[in-house]
């Protein structure tokens, strides 16, 4: 399997008003995924395009008060989480958030890279890449 980037995040501390720029600056077509209920947190898709062009879609949700970032968080799509969480390890890097599971998306954990750049790795379980 290549590890491609398949999907990005944005955090927000107003959602309507992320919602309302991504909208109208870029075009994207956001909806409401999850709601804390089901999965711990609201969160919504970003389509950034129609699907058989270049790019990836991601998400947004609201930024957390104990995990602020300023930037888009990139999430690498990988064969064995438990094995990549390892190798991150075993070359420098760092597990900056343990394993977890998204219901009915996949395995989750967030990586740090020797330079201090964040990233996340998916094990799809119930949902596939576009």
């Amino acid at each position: 399997m290549a590890h491609r980037v398949i999907h990005f995040e944005i955090q927000a501390d107003k959602i309507d008003r992320a919602k309302k720029f991504y909208e109208k600056v870029f075009g994207w077509k956001i909806e409401k995924m999850m709601s804390a209920g089901e999965s711990g947190m609201d969160y919504w898709g970003l389509t950034t395009g129609p699907d058989g062009t270049p790019g990836i879609n991601g998400g947004m949700y609201k930024r957390p008060s104990n995990h602020k970032l300023k930037t888009f968080d990139c999430t690498i799509l990988v064969d064995d989480i438990d094995k990549s969480m390892a190798d991150v390890k075993k070359h420098g890097g760092k597990i900056r958030v343990k394993k977890m599971e998204i219901p009915k998306v996949g395995l989750f954990a967030g990586g740090k890279d020797t330079e201090g750049n964040i990233f996340g790795m998916m094990q799809p379980t119930g949902w596939k890449p576009r």
